[in-house]
């Protein structure tokens, strides 16, 4: 999430969680960081990073031995958009969001190109996802098409030969060795259900983050939605450049953005063809910063939830809703992190979800628990958690290290 920026996250007081130093006997299979909603790049906000803060996340596990890659996906744009786009970023190569794809939607078929990660990747050479947020909903995605392909373009190839299939949409590729995420909204959040709070929300966020960045630079915030044509003018300042991005017809006139996907109505259709797959290992970790009152039962946050946050918590912790043809919100989904109910981050509703109890079960959901008492922009580094003590997010992340690069090359060894 980006940024209530410098005012809370700027002291970088967060979680000590119990670690073990990397072994050699561990796979050197490379971990993929992929940022969530309204998340940015390591070049961008004046070096700030979406991933610890102050507290680079990457680099300290790259000192603690481990090889590890930092994403920078869409911000607002759809789950399949960022997919390709992650594709991309870890292959190397030029964006391709797909012919049929492009044209159901009325954006480009191309975006930016990347050199890639370097990391060799292959069935021999698999990568590790680790997911914050959507990033998780991405990183699903990402599989989901890497094993079983895309029929919609393989049929619009089919009836176009002249066109050039990517080799996204083929299928057949076991490139990743596990996915791991960190409060997703596997099942969507309520908070992007209601438009006249999501939206807001989004938008006073990023301009108030003007307030911190007094610069024209580019790469203070790239909301990377070239495919749409928008794009910061020469000389465009922050706030200008943010307004015209939330204020275009997009987050109305299309599904293929992070509003539909993040809703619980887009969640279930995201579902209904991002399923597990049996060559990979899924964990998800949950969190909570509300608690119920007393006299109402109703969810309000906690103390020491980020203060940017309250408001979401508020309204998310008394959302009701039994429309027809619709998820219906109940009660259990009041409990939140002020951005995503905790039900929803346990996994999706249409998978088989287990506890996780030392010994990780392959193609199923493994929960690794609930993080009680952390918001949102905790289980990255960006908020304040006094209950949480003052220490460095990177012991949750050597946690997260060990265990995926732990996991085995066959399952008969395990």
């Amino acid at each position: 999430l980006v940024i209530s920026l410098m005012t809370y996250a700027c002291f970088g007081f967060l979680p000590a969680v119990g670690a073990e130093e990397y072994s050699e006997n561990n796979n050197k299979e490379p971990i993929i960081l992929v940022n969530g909603f309204l998340g940015w790049g390591r070049e961008e906000v004046l070096g700030f990073k979406y991933w610890g803060g102050f507290h680079d996340i990457q680099e300290k596990l790259k000192t603690d031995g481990y090889q590890v890659f930092t994403s920078a996906v869409g911000p607002g744009s759809s789950n399949w958009d960022r997919a390709c786009e992650l594709y991309a970023q870890i292959n190397g190569g030029t964006v391709d969001y797909g012919a049929a794809h492009a044209e159901e939607h009325g954006h480009a078929r191309f975006g930016r190109t990347y050199e890639g990660f370097n990391v060799n990747w292959d069935e021999n050479n698999k990568v590790h996802l680790v997911g914050h947020s959507m990033g998780g909903q991405t990183s699903r995605t990402l599989v989901q098409l890497l094993n079983e392909g895309s029929r919609e373009e393989q049929e619009y190839k089919n009836q176009h030969p002249e066109v050039e299939l990517s080799p996204l949409f083929e299928g057949g590729k076991s490139f990743v060795r596990s996915v791991t995420t960190l409060a997703s909204p596997h099942n969507g959040t309520t908070l992007a259900d209601g438009v006249g709070t999501f939206i807001p929300f989004a938008k006073d966020l990023l301009v108030a983050t003007a307030f911190f960045l007094h610069s024209a630079d580019y790469t203070v915030y790239d909301f990377k939605l070239d495919q749409w044509g928008i794009k910061k003018k020469k000389d465009e300042s922050f706030v200008s450049y943010s307004k015209r991005v939330w204020n275009s017809p997009i987050w109305s006139d299309t599904k293929d953005t992070c509003q539909w996907d993040l809703s619980t109505d887009g969640a279930r259709e995201l579902n209904s063809w991002v399923k597990t797959q049996p060559d990979v290992y899924y964990f998800s970790y949950s969190a909570s910063a509300t608690k119920p009152g007393i006299l109402t039962g109703v969810h309000i946050p906690i103390l020491s939830m980020n203060k940017a946050l309250l408001g979401n918590a508020l309204f998310m912790g008394s959302y009701l809703r039994n429309d027809q043809n619709r998820p219906i919100i109940d009660e259990s989904w009041w409990e939140n992190d002020g951005v995503i109910n905790t039900n929803s981050m346990i996994g999706p509703e249409t998978d088989e979800i287990v506890p996780y109890r030392q010994k990780a079960q392959i193609g199923k959901w493994n929960y690794l628990g609930k993080k009680a008492g952390w918001d949102h922009l905790d289980l990255i580094g960006l908020s304040i958690s006094d209950s949480l003590g003052f220490s460095d997010i990177t012991m949750f992340y050597r946690d997260i290290a060990k265990l995926v690069t732990k996991l085995p090359h066959n399952e008969v060894d395990y």
